[in-house]
């Protein structure tokens, strides 16, 4: 590691600890010839296949793109952010595992959708009707059915009483 102040890099480690998540090691630093204390984070490098597109393009993989999907298939829903980071996490996880190097968009939002249902049915069909790129009733209608009608929503919940 060079030192950000001299530029050597003869350095030790004074303190290192994990963040909160896990998901880095923090390091204190002080460098053997300036004395500069200074911190780096260490993280695993993760191998998140390449996506292959409906169009058959290919492009790098875009955490920002799946939250902001599910950011708006969520909205004025109850469903905290951090359920929300779980979700993308554990898909993100699971193309992981896979050891490919490239995987559909069909894929991803497949295991999306099915994290989704058991989440919030409103989601899912958001979810699903944006995804899905419905033509016609039928097919959202068809979604719609598909979803457990076990389920009480809030907004349900309210008309009945009224």
């Amino acid at each position: 590691m060079r030192c950000p102040c001299c530029g050597k890099d003869n350095d030790r480690v004074v303190d290192s600890r994990s963040n909160a998540d896990r998901s880095a090691t923090r390091r204190r630093r002080e460098c053997l010839i300036c004395g500069a204390r200074y911190t780096t984070y260490e993280h695993v490098e993760r191998h998140i296949p390449r996506v292959i597109k409906r169009d058959g393009c290919r492009e790098i993989f875009d955490r920002s793109k799946m939250e902001r999907g599910l950011l708006s298939a969520c909205q004025k829903r109850r469903i905290p952010s951090n359920t929300i980071n779980e979700l993308i996490d554990d898909v993100i996880f699971e193309l992981e595992r896979t050891n490919a190097a490239e995987v559909s968009t069909e894929l991803i939002g497949k295991l999306i959708m099915e994290r989704l249902r058991k989440l919030d049915a409103v989601a899912y069909v958001r979810f699903a009707s944006v995804y899905s790129a419905f033509d016609d009733v039928q097919q959202f209608m068809a979604a719609v059915n598909d979803v457990d009608n076990g389920e009480t929503t809030p907004s349900k919940a309210r008309r009945r009483k009224a």
